[in-house]
């Protein structure tokens, strides 16, 4: 075994530090203010820098040039190394780090004296004698931890031992199972006693495993730890202090989310059922769009099963359209683009051996190797043995980009669906390209499936020019919301998935993936009961990703008007996700900016209160929206608990709560319980059916004004990549609440030119209805009668149920304009 018990020696260079131990060496550089990389190795010499995660860097990397438009390199933060009684202690900007002598172990520090990290001394760094690596790392009572990718259970991890690796999961358990298809080694620890959160990355692909306390010795302090089977031991430390900037600053590292097309929100529909008919899978879709519509229930895209490439073996042959099901595809992409539905069609990376375009792939040198280089790499995949794609080399990248653009893009579609992407190859050194590095595959398997989405996208934007592409992802690496909305894989239909799939969706979120979803109503296992089926709904048109998939076991298909007679309770549920559609967008334009997730745990906007720190079903949707879904069988009251440091208003009674406190609430197979945060603003468009043809020109704001606050709402084409030239348009609204008087600030900026025409603001008044409301100084009218105000294109209206007041306007065409609202009281009686 080798260890690092003693420290050798302190270097600088250049912009990092080289530390030495008896056995092992370290790189430290202060990439920016936020974040400390401390690269390790047993060996005599680093690796080349070759890293398909990271977008920022303060070092060569083999890389640059294949990420040269997504990748940044900055100089690294200037540091002060002095000698300590201890050891070394080197500072820059915000954080320190100390570096003891004997035993050897880092410590980081934040300019208030606070421990973030520590090693565990005496058994910081070490390689057993099968070459794997272990980082110990001593963690506290206090600390909750979150994040680790896609993982089972509950939102905190504690007590818990994971896998990072890549599987098939099909049917798992949302409670329990481990691994599952995405590999994420980033978690954020948060001290819930001192209010801190960091995070630690880990950039290694190989197969590993983190520890929370889960094993436990009395001979050590309390520790956690990562085990990487192969690679360097490339640690990078996240600076907060709260979970939303760690959050920011991680995807600082590996990117933002990509923006996808605004129809990306809408309903998307797909089951396996329809491409395992014998012919005409064709029509059954068609007949599936048309049926939606008569049952007014939106739609906007249908994720094609690889049912489409099947041959008279019953197996699938990626790229081979089957013809009895669909005998003209082109006319079949061309008739649902003219119903404003978009198609993803399936498509897998590895080739069965049977494949009639294995010589071609061969030639092209596109498989992964054998060890030896003599031969291609064949293993276990759906269907038989099988080889797979490359995606580290230029050479399987072109000619997989050759054929998507000859059977897929060249019939008008911008939209793939990468599926069965794991890489599940058990001769671990099997070869792959790595851009000439020639690596072993157990060292890019995660990587492959990002690689994937990236030559997808790629393809898209050459065969497609301006349009958007839209792709969907199920396996992947950090780094993977770069290029793909993901989604959970083949979940099990369960009361237990549809409740413990909300803490999956929720810690992939603090990973970095603010674009994500389950399965909604369950892949695998028999059709979901009713009841089931309309929560599952109920709790899905949340999600990023909003698709009811299916491939039920006992010969049924999942579809919204499957119980005619509960029909009425999803089409409600989905326009209600049609409603929130600009919201959404708004939503992911944060994403592609700051990181923020989309679905988001309570403690990640309420971190200072300790009673959200364990919770792990409620969420909010962005900022102002709580979201507390009825999960279990047969309910009649809920029990919701409202964060305090705001105020809390019911949007089915206008109920307003206290926050700090577990209310109990009555519900029906109807309710979606929601709450609006006090200092909020929702934006909703009432009229949507499909995001493709419809536009948004009636805009409704609900917002609550007893406090200061912000939302930008954006707008751009939705479908072009105009935006990134300037083609957008952010409204900041801001309201400024006064003793009497309450202001809403409208703030343009952007070139786009806004489809709104009418703009309807609702605005909470709990205590008084207002005297008069001017727009611009001018004062608008007041109707006593609610007809009245229906009829009015300008104008405004005091419910006195809802407690609120409703204001009519059309858009106005300048960049700012602000609504006041005044609301003294009027004295009827005196003289």
């Amino acid at each position: 075994m080798k260890t690092s018990n003693k420290l050798i020696s302190v270097e600088e260079i250049d912009n990092y530090l080289l530390v030495k131990t008896e056995e092992a060496q370290f790189q430290v550089y202060f990439l920016d203010e936020n974040i400390i990389r401390l690269r390790g190795t047993f060996k005599e010499e680093f690796e080349r820098e070759s890293s398909y995660a990271l977008v920022k860097t303060a070092w060569k990397d083999q890389l640059d040039d294949f990420f040269k438009n997504e990748r940044k390199t900055v100089e690294g933060l200037p540091f002060e190394l002095l000698k300590t009684e201890k050891g070394y202690s080197a500072r820059a900007d915000k954080y320190s780090l100390e570096i003891n002598a004997d035993p050897f172990f880092f410590k980081i520090l934040d300019e208030n004296g606070n421990i973030l990290h520590q090693d565990v001394p005496e058994r910081s760094f070490l390689q057993n004698d099968l070459g794997q690596s272990y980082h110990y790392s001593v963690i506290e009572d206090e600390s909750k931890f979150y994040g680790f990718g896609e993982k089972s259970g509950l939102l905190n991890k504690y007590r818990r031992h994971m896998r990072m690796h890549n599987t098939d999961s099909l049917g798992w358990d949302a409670e329990l199972s481990d691994p599952l298809y995405k590999m994420i080694p980033f978690y954020i620890n948060f001290n819930s006693k001192k209010n801190l959160a960091h995070g630690l990355f880990y950039n290694n692909a190989y197969d590993s495993a983190f520890d929370i306390d889960c094993e436990h010795s009395n001979y050590w302090p309390k520790y956690s730890f990562f085990e990487a089977d192969g690679g360097d031991l490339d640690l990078f430390f996240i600076g907060g202090p709260t979970i939303k900037e760690v959050v920011e600053h991680y995807t600082d590292l590996t990117g933002k989310s990509v923006m996808q097309p605004l129809a990306s929100f809408g309903y998307m529909g797909s089951t396996m059922f329809y491409t395992e008919l014998d012919q005409d899978s064709d029509q059954a879709i068609l007949d599936f769009v048309d049926t939606c519509k008569e049952n007014e229930i939106p739609i906007d895209g249908f994720f094609l099963s690889s049912g489409y490439t099947s041959k008279e073996d019953g197996k699938r042959y990626v790229f081979n359209w089957n013809y009895k099901r669909f005998p003209d595809p082109g006319k079949f992409v061309e008739d649902l683009k003219e119903r404003g539905v978009l198609l993803a069609p399936n498509i897998k990376p590895a080739m069965l051996v049977s494949h009639p375009l294995t010589e071609e792939f061969e030639s092209h040198n596109a498989y992964i190797k054998t060890p030896d280089l003599q031969n291609f790499q064949k293993d276990r995949y759906w269907g038989g043995k099988a080889h797979f794609v490359d995606f580290t080399g230029a050479s399987g990248r072109e000619i997989w980009e050759k054929k998507m653009n000859e059977q897929l893009l060249s019939l008008g579609i911008t939209n793939i669906w990468n599926d069965n992407n794991e890489y599940e190859i058990s001769e671990n050194q099997a070869i792959a390209e790595a851009e000439g590095l020639k690596k072993p595959i157990a060292a890019l398997k995660p990587i492959m499936s990002m690689m994937m989405a990236k030559t997808a996208q790629e393809a898209i934007l050459k065969h497609s020019g301006n349009v958007r592409p839209y792709l969907t992802n199920r396996a992947g690496f950090a780094g993977i919301q770069r290029y793909a909305q993901t989604w959970a894989g083949d979940n099990w239909t369960s009361w237990k998935s549809l409740k413990y799939n909300v803490p999956t969706i929720l810690g992939m979120g603090l990973s970095g993936v603010a674009n994500q979803g389950c399965d909604i109503g369950g892949f695998d296992g028999p059709a979901p009961e009713p009841e089931l089926f309309v929560r599952w709904v109920q709790n899905g048109i949340f999600q990023p990703r909003f698709s009811i998939h299916s491939c039920n076991t006992d010969n049924t298909v999942t579809e919204p008007w499957m119980y005619p007679s509960y029909t009425k309770f999803i089409r409600e549920a989905i326009k209600l996700r049609y409603r929130l559609a600009p919201y959404f967008y708004s939503l992911l334009y944060e994403a592609s900016i700051k990181g923020s997730p989309i679905m988001r745990p309570l403690v990640y906007e309420f971190q200072n209160d300790l009673q959200v720190a364990e919770e792990s079903f409620e969420f909010m949707l962005g900022p102002s929206l709580l979201v507390a879904n009825v999960l279990e069988k047969n309910q009649t009251l809920k029990k919701v608990y409202l964060p305090k440091g705001s105020d809390w208003y019911n949007l089915v009674t206008f109920e307003a709560f206290r926050g700090g406190q577990t209310i109990e609430i009555p519900v029906n197979l109807s309710s979606i319980p929601m709450f609006l945060r006090s200092g909020s603003v929702l934006v909703e468009a009432p009229e949507l059916m499909n995001l493709h043809k419809d536009s948004i020109s009636l805009l409704q704001l609900t917002i609550e004004p007893s406090v200061d606050s912000e939302f930008t709402l954006y707008e751009d084409d939705g479908e072009s990549l105009n935006y990134k030239n300037g083609e957008s348009l952010l409204t900041k609204i801001r309201t400024k609440p006064a003793v009497a008087d309450t202001e809403i600030q409208f703030e343009k900026n952007g070139s786009y030119q806004t489809k709104l025409q009418d703009l309807r603001v609702n605005v909470l008044c709990p205590k008084i209805s207002p005297l008069s409301i001017k727009l611009e100084g001018r004062e608008l009218t007041r109707f006593l009668r609610t007809s009245k105000f229906e009829e009015a294109q300008e104008g405004w209206f005091y419910d006195g149920e809802k407690q609120q007041v409703s204001i009519k306007l059309k858009n106005p065409e300048e960049n700012q304009f602000k609504i006041r609202i005044e609301s003294g009281q009027k004295d009827l009686i005196s003289i």
